[in-house]
C-alpha cells in the first residue's frame, strides 16, 4: 500500500494535540565540530521518549470501532511498544506488546507502567512476532505492525513537514534506519514538497537492513549482532518503507559501534541531551567524516529517541571516552622494592595525566620476582596525550603493553 502526502497531512490533523512538535533547534557546539550546520530534531522530547509515538497513535485512530473494542497487538524491541501502550491508554484501547528478551529493561517497565499487557518472547524479533501472530488468531486482536503499517508510516511522516518548517532553506536530511519506517515517512513527506532536499540514511554496521536489501534488490533478513543502536535491529527492513524509501533517498551509509558510542558521549557533553543509541547514528555519521559533501550546508539529524538503560549508558559512556582518547589501560612492568611503583606514578603525573584505577599483578608477571606487572587504567586529554604519555614511561625504563 503506497503512502502519498496526503496520507500524511492527513496524518497531522489526525494526531495533532496528542503528539509534541519537537523543538529543532541549532547546534553551535555540534556545528563546530562537523563544519556544517546542525540543526537536531529531538523527537525523544516526545512523551515516551520516541518518535514512534506519531506512528502508533495515527494507527490506533484509524481503527475501526469494533477493533478498538477488541485491542490491539504489536511485537517491539521497546519504542513502538511504548507508543501504542500510551496513546493506547489515552485513547481507551487495551494493547498488548510481545517483546525480545533483549529489550531494555527501561521500555520493558515503562510500558508496564502505562497499562499494557508485556510478554518477553524470544531471543529475535521474528520469534517475538510469531507469538504476536498467534494472539492474533487467539484473541481476535488488530496487529500495527511498528515500522511497515502505511499508517505508521504516515505518522512517522509527520516529522517530515515539521522539519520543513522549522528549518528555513534546509539542504540534508540524516535519519537513522532500522525497520525504514521513519526514513520512509520522512522520504515522502520531504521529496513531495523539497526534492532538492537530500535525505541520507543511517545504519550501524551490526544491522544493515537497508544496505542488505538494496544489495539484494528486496528486504532480506539479516542476522543479529549485538549493537548499542538495539532500535534497528529489526533483522529485515518492511516491504512497505523499502519501496517508498529505496527511490527516494540520496545515500545509505553505516557508522562503527565506536562512532555511535562517541556520538552519544558527544550529545551528553555538547547537547546535555540523552539519546539511545539509534538516535545517535545521525551524529556519528556526521563525525565519522563519511559525510563530507555537508560540510557547510544546513543538516538536520533525526534524533529519535532517550529511551537508554542508565546502566548501559555508563557504559557506552566509557566506551566514548576511550574511543575519544580520554581512558587509556596499559600494563606496565616496575619493580616490586620500594620506591618503584611511586616512580611510575611520578611519570604518570609529570605527564599531567591521572590515574584512576591500578592493580598489581605478581603471580604472571614472569620468572623475575623482584619484578611486578601493573594494571594502570589513567585519564587522558585526547590520543596525542596518550602517545606522549608512552612515551615518557618507555623513556624511563617502563615497558608496556596496551589494552586494545
Amino acid at each position: 500500500m503506497a503512502v502519498t502526502l496526503s496520507d500524511i497531512r492527513a496524518a497531522q490533523r489526525r494526531i495533532a494535540g496528542g503528539i509534541v512538535v519537537t523543538p529543532c533547534q541549532e547546534s553551535i557546539p555540534l556545528s563546530e565540530m562537523t563544519g556544517a550546520r546542525i540543526f537536531c530534531k529531538l523527537d525523544n522530547l516526545q512523551r515516551t521518549g520516541s518518535f514512534k509515538e506519531r506512528g502508533a497513535r495515527n494507527a490506533l485512530l484509524r481503527l475501526s470501532a469494533a477493533q478498538k473494542k477488541r485491542g490491539v497487538v504489536s511485537a517491539s524491541a521497546g519504542n513502538h511498544a511504548l507508543g501504542l501502550a500510551f496513546h493506547g491508554k489515552l485513547l481507551g484501547i487495551a494493547v498488548t506488546v510481545v517483546m525480545p528478551d533483549y529489550a531494555p529493561l527501561i521500555k520493558i517497565t515503562t510500558c508496564e507502567r502505562l497499562g499494557a499487557r508485556v510478554l518477553i518472547h524470544g531471543s529475535d524479533f521474528s520469534q517475538a512476532r510469531a507469538e504476536a501472530d498467534r494472539l492474533v488468531a487467539a484473541e481476535r486482536l488488530t496487529y500495527i505492525h511498528g515500522f511497515d503499517d502505511p499508517h505508521v508510516i504516515a505518522g512517522q511522516g509527520t516529522m517530515g513537514l515539521e522539519l520543513l518548517r522549522q528549518v528555513p532553506d534546509l539542504d540534508a536530511i540524516v535519519c537513522p534506519i532500522g525497520g525504514g519506517g521513519l526514513i520512509a515517512g520522512i522520504a515522502v513527506a520531504v521529496k513531495s514538497l523539497r526534492p532538492r532536499i537530500r535525505i541520507i540514511g543511517v545504519e550501524s554496521t551490526a544491522t544493515r537492513n537497508f544496505t542488505t536489501a538494496l544489495e539484494a534488490g528486496k528486504p532480506k533478513r539479516v542476522p543479529r549482532r549485538p549493537t548499542l543502536a538495539d532500535g534497528l535491529a529489526t533483522l529485515i527492513v518492511g516491504a512497505n518503507a523499502f519501496e517508498l524509501a529505496r527511490r527516494r533517498l540520496d545515500e545509505v551509509i553505516t557508522v562503527s559501534e565506536e562512532w555511535i558510542a562517541l556520538a552519544i558521549l558527544r550529545m551528553v557533553e555538547l547537547e546535555k541531551t540523552v539519546v539511545e543509541g539509534a538516535a545517535a547514528v545521525p551524529l556519528a555519521a556526521m563525525m565519522s567524516g563519511k559525510l563530507p559533501k555537508l560540510a557547510g550546508r544546513r543538516v538536520a539529524l533525526v534524533v529519535g529517541g532517550g529511551n537508554i538503560d542508565p546502566a548501559i549508558l555508563s557504559r557506552v559512556i566509557e566506551k566514548g571516552l576511550v574511543h575519544d582518547g580520554r581512558i587509556t589501560r596499559f600494563t606496565a612492568r616496575i619493580s616490586d622494592r620500594p620506591g618503584g611503583l611511586a616512580e611510575l606514578c611520578r611519570v604518570i603525573a609529570a605527564s599531567r595525566a591521572s590515574i584512576k584505577d591500578i592493580a598489581h599483578d605478581r603471580a604472571f608477571s614472569g620468572p623475575d620476582v623482584s619484578a611486578v606487572h601493573v594494571v594502570c587504567t589513567v585519564e587522558t586529554r585526547d590520543r596525542a596525550h596518550i602517545a606522549a604519555l608512552h612515551r615518557a614511561l618507555k623513556k624511563n625504563g617502563f615497558p608496556l603493553v596496551v589494552a586494545k
